[in-house]
């Protein structure tokens, strides 16, 4: 039974990659290009597109977009919007790297807007990679961040609500539903960025876990679990429950199977079918997607269930300028 269980796994998996081919580099006006994850990445895109098209760097553009996403972007999931946890707290997280192996990050933050701007001032001026909580906080009112309540009427709102039941489950694709008491309980916006030097850079952000305990880092703001940057070779960074990718070392485990010589694509559904092996029946009931770009610009991504989205930008036209769905190991959301 097992083995025929790992049969079916596996065809699933080949059946998938075939679907979504690795969408191949484009010249355009700049060389440049960005791709973030869920449909909330075209905004990201938007701002991150601006700096790469006046020429600005990789790492500038990450940032721009993940900032975005933390201020202009109203998303139970990600920055001032986001869900609070089990207490009422609204812990935030973040991390930036550049392809040169510079990285930042911080998390369990309260009451900064900003924490990916946070997390590359942890990256330039301190020795440190991460900094949390508390010393977090003071880190980033010492470098001149202001510190904002952030928990908005609404999300008070939604923690009320489940208070009323305080179940916890995390659901597939919870980020592309509505708020209202809702089943909205993670996701992450991940960006990814080539400039016209040729450079990487990536950044994630997230509020994580709505009703998590409060503490609960996810894999966002961890170098090589929610992020990884490498400009030898190429970027990666993943979204859903981050358990799954701090387990697996997962965005590290992307970027190193490109260095073998697999693309975007198959690195991606590599990652995915070590998860699936490793936890074949969690596996069904949690989202994992993972998305890469190599460094001569070729995009690709893998999830575990249907419904991963993400977008890219690269001042070319047509495809290249919209939402594109990841091929998934199970073609149908699970319930």
């Amino acid at each position: 039974m097992g083995d025929r269980r790992r049969f079916l796994q596996a065809s699933l998996l080949a059946a998938g990659a075939a679907a979504l081919p690795t969408i191949a580099a484009k010249p355009t006006s700049t060389g440049a290009r960005v791709v973030s994850t869920w449909d909330f990445g075209v905004g990201a895109n938007r701002a991150a597109w601006k700096v790469l098209d006046g020429g600005g760097s990789a790492l500038d553009a990450v940032e721009a977009g993940a900032r975005w996403a933390e201020a202009d972007l109203c998303n139970p999931t990600v920055g001032r919007c986001g869900n609070p946890d089990r207490d009422g707290v609204l812990t935030l997280d973040a991390s930036i790297m550049d392809g040169d192996g510079r990285c930042g990050a911080v998390a369990a933050l309260e009451d900064v807007a900003h924490p990916v701007s946070v997390a590359r001032a942890v990256m330039e001026k301190t020795p440190h990679v991460m900094l949390v909580g508390e010393g977090a906080q003071q880190f980033a009112l010492s470098q001149g961040f202001a510190k904002t309540p952030l928990l908005t009427d609404e999300a008070r709102r939604a923690w009320r609500e489940w208070l009323r039941t305080s179940e916890y489950q995390p659901q597939i694709n919870a980020e592309r539903q509505s708020r209202p008491g809702d089943k909205s309980n993670h996701d992450t916006l991940g960006i990814l960025a080539l400039d016209a030097q040729g450079r990487l850079a990536g950044a994630c952000t997230t509020s994580g876990m709505a009703w998590k305990m409060h503490g609960r880092v996810g894999d966002s703001p961890i170098v090589g679990a929610g992020l990884y940057v490498d400009n030898e070779v190429g970027a990666a960074t993943a979204s859903g429950v981050g358990e799954e990718m701090v387990r697996n070392a997962a965005s590290f485990l992307v970027v190193e199977l490109m260095r073998q010589g697999r693309s975007p694509t198959q690195a991606c559904r590599e990652a995915i079918e070590r998860v699936v092996r490793k936890r074949p029946e969690a596996s069904k009931r949690l989202q994992v997607c993972f998305l890469a770009m190599n460094r001569a610009g070729e995009v690709g991504a893998f999830a575990l269930h249907k419904g991963f989205v993400y977008a890219l930008q690269d001042g070319g036209t047509g495809p290249h300028d919209r939402l594109h769905e990841a091929a998934s190991v199970y073609a149908t959301e699970q319930t």
